[in-house]
């Protein structure tokens, strides 16, 4: 298997990439694909904070406890050892490129990885929830569930 490592990014690194890094884990831990190693980060997060009580809730309701999470800066480390990148938000994506410009291969918009040519509509953002009310959280997670199970479904994990 080519894919080894897949890295999230968001703006914090409290929410949306702790979600679907932790989504991601779940299904390959469920099909015993654990050669696969999934991080996270955020463009400009604070190191070392955990993620919010709403990213805990939301994750805890589909049975995962993300709260030994601890937020994490994007490195150009970090760029340089991942197989795929998924960003939440364009503009990660363009500070993913800013800070390694040889990655443009790597990086993808999570929202849309994986949908076939003309099923691409709206917004290719998936907005921060941070400092808005839970149903938000719920609407942003169930939201990169679809597309994590889409990147599961890439390297190879069987859909339930």
């Amino acid at each position: 298997m080519g894919v080894k490592r897949i890295l999230f990014v968001c703006t914090g690194n409290s929410c949306r990439s702790v979600m679907a890094e932790w989504l991601l884990r779940q299904a390959l831990q469920r099909a015993g694909m654990d050669r696969i190693e999934v991080e996270s980060a955020g463009v400009f997060a604070i190191h070392g904070m955990g993620p919010t009580r709403e990213t805990q809730r939301v994750l805890q309701d589909a049975g995962i406890d993300c709260s030994n999470h601890r937020a994490r800066t994007l490195t150009v480390e970090m760029i340089e050892q991942a197989d795929l990148i998924f960003v939440m938000e364009q503009f990660q994506g363009d500070e993913v490129l800013r800070r390694m410009p040889q990655a443009n291969t790597k990086v993808h918009l999570l929202k849309f990885y994986g949908l076939p040519a003309g099923h691409v509509a709206g917004s290719a953002n998936i907005p921060d929830p941070i400092g808005k009310p839970f149903e938000v959280y719920e609407v942003c997670f169930a939201t990169i569930r679809e597309a994590v199970e889409r990147v599961a479904k890439s390297l190879g994990v069987p859909t339930t």
